[in-house]
């Protein structure tokens, strides 16, 4: 046994305070979570995100609800509920369209490692 520290972690979207973000609004689990190693957000997104990179942040986003486009270094995919994209650091995206999607952030996400062409 490890002296009775937890190996888990829980949490509830609906107590999670929405932030703006490019993309919408997104809840982010797991900010607490010791060593950082990934967060889960939940993002509403309202329109035409913000073209956007991460230079140290891998994202992995799955598409629940609405249907759109992602724009992936100039290209556009279609996407729908269950699609699943994997998108490497400094891959140029950004969601096209009305959509509700969970997104993992490995490492945990930090705003400062946003960029903006």
């Amino acid at each position: 046994m490890d002296g009775g520290t937890k190996r888990y972690a829980v949490e509830d979207f609906s107590g999670i305070e929405a932030v703006r973000c490019p993309c919408g609004m997104s809840k982010r689990a797991f900010t607490g979570v010791g060593g950082k190693p990934a967060t889960l957000h939940m993002v509403e997104i309202f329109a035409d995100a913000r073209l956007h990179y991460h230079k140290s942040h891998i994202e992995m986003y799955c598409i629940l609800e609405g249907s759109g486009e992602m724009e992936l270094d100039g290209a556009r995919v279609p996407v729908r509920p269950g699609s699943a994209i994997f998108i490497q650091p400094y891959c140029r995206h950004r969601a096209l369209g009305k959509m509700k999607i969970m997104n993992v952030s490995i490492p945990a996400f930090d705003p400062a490692d946003e960029w903006f062409d």
